[in-house]
């Protein structure tokens, strides 16, 4: 790959994706576009970057930039946030809402669907009183084919190893082909929908707990602010936003404040911030 073409390629995930590509990722590129070409009858990468740089935008660049944007996932992936979810900040949202018996969820970066998946299976299991709330739970990422996965909710002999208890496997799974898919009571409570983080967002609900793990690390300051932000209008005062262990909203939005538990942390906004605004589109889920 020549350094103009991984310019070429850089700027146009950065800006359809917010994602920046540091120099010396050449590699990457490489690699995880060697497939879209070969897919696209393409000789090479070099050859499938000049078709892109010849045409309009199209789904051509959407599949090279998702090749991008696929990100490593697995069932209850980082033990702590989970133990977190479950002994401290669940129960205590629950305890919250219980006069209006409404959960409102957002897992930000779906991927596959073994995050959106795992905390489902963690409030039907840990928390049968809410089988009578009104739940939603919205689960989004920008790749369509990563999405049509998760909402088929088939995983591998590799996949089901990676994290996932033995009892939840026996509990919220059944047999199909050479693998496991969810059971049909934990894929109904998740709504999976396509959405770009820098693109148009939504209207949703007021949240209650945010799930934006391990996304902002690919973007630069100002993405990573403005997307904060707008978390921000949507979340509760009393909501909770869970980032990833390296993920920190310090020196980049001041809206937050953070609240250390046992080995995690979540942030809520502070008092003094805005309350909740809708933004964005109409969005039925």
């Amino acid at each position: 790959m020549t350094a103009d073409e991984f310019q070429y390629f850089a700027a146009l995930l950065e800006k359809h994706a917010g994602i920046a590509l540091d120099a010396g990722k050449e590699y990457l590129v490489e690699a995880r576009l060697g497939a879209v070409a070969r897919d696209g009858g393409f000789a090479s990468v070099g050859a499938l970057l000049q078709d892109l740089r010849q045409n309009a935008m199209g789904r051509a660049h959407w599949l090279a930039i998702e090749a991008l944007t696929t990100n490593e996932t697995s069932f209850f992936r980082d033990e702590h946030p989970f133990n977190a979810l479950r002994e401290v900040i669940l129960p205590d949202l629950i305890a919250r809402r219980a006069a209006s018996r409404t959960l409102n969820i957002w897992c930000a970066a779906a991927s596959t669907g073994q995050e959106p998946y795992s905390l489902a299976m963690l409030l039907r299991d840990r928390f049968p009183q809410l089988l009578n709330w009104n739940i939603s739970f919205l689960a989004t990422d920008i790749s369509e084919t990563v999405l049509a996965r998760a909402r088929e909710g088939r995983f591998n002999a590799t996949e089901i190893g990676r994290g996932l208890p033995p009892e939840f496997r026996q509990r919220y799974f059944t047999p199909e082909g050479d693998g496991l898919r969810v059971r049909d009571e934990i894929r109904r409570m998740v709504a999976f929908r396509a959405m770009n983080l820098i693109g148009p967002w939504p209207n949703m609900p007021e949240l209650d707990l945010v799930l934006l793990r391990n996304v902002l690390i690919y973007f630069n300051v100002e993405t990573k602010r403005n997307i904060l932000q707008k978390v921000q209008r949507y979340l509760r005062p009393d909501g909770c936003l869970l980032l990833g262990a390296a993920e920190s909203t310090l020196h980049i939005e001041e809206s937050y404040e953070v609240v250390h538990l046992e080995r995690t942390a979540y942030y809520r906004v502070r008092r003094t911030a805005a309350s909740p605004v809708s933004l964005g589109l109409n969005w039925a889920v």
